[in-house]
């Protein structure tokens, strides 16, 4: 089944002093460049949820897409917007920050699927909850939640049928850059 990928990229990036972290250099390219470049074999399609400095995402060579739903209303409005914009049958998300992400993402996830909504990477006992594969038809059930106010993705997870996908063997794939000092780190 086809997948459109969502590279999360909307954020305010307040924990890296407000600055645009998909765009913040690492090893010579943006982060967002990396999670793309990680992405693109495991999809069919690229979307790129971005709020800011929207020309130089659009220069990565992919649709760019805002959120409908003002205020950096965090990364369920992003995955709304990303999934308004898919064109197949599933959609697989991944932060921007993330440049390490597992080359096998979305075949783990959808080898896990099976009859369920959405499928969200784990490891140990932590899930990470902006890697998932999830079908476009929750886009309707989205928009309600968010227009109800709600905004905590483990809140509308808990109304869906979730699978935990473990990924014990590829923990570091999941390490994000959320500071300055993690990125020098990286």
């Amino acid at each position: 089944m086809k997948v459109t990928g969502i590279v999360l990229a909307g954020g305010k990036g307040s924990r890296m002093g407000g600055v645009d972290k998909g765009l913040q250099p690492l090893r010579g390219k943006p982060m967002a460049a990396w999670a793309i470049a990680r992405l693109k074999p495991q999809v069919d399609e690229i979307v790129i949820n971005a709020n800011q400095n929207l020309e130089i995402y659009a220069a990565f060579g992919y649709r760019v897409v805002s959120d409908e739903i003002g205020g950096f209303a965090g990364p369920l409005a992003g995955l709304h917007a990303g999934l308004s914009a898919a064109t197949h049958p599933l959609a697989a998300t991944v932060p921007c920050d993330s440049p390490f992400l597992p080359g096998d993402l979305v075949s783990r996830l959808s080898s896990s699927l099976e009859e369920n909504d959405l499928a969200v990477a784990k490891t140990g006992d932590q899930p990470h909850p902006v890697f998932v594969l999830l079908k476009t038809s929750l886009k309707r059930n989205l928009e309600a939640f968010l227009q109800g106010g709600g905004r905590k993705i483990d809140a509308w997870y808990a109304s869906l049928k979730v699978v935990e996908v473990p990924f014990d063997d590829e923990a570091d794939a999941f390490r994000n850059i959320n500071t300055l000092e993690e990125l020098g780190k990286a």
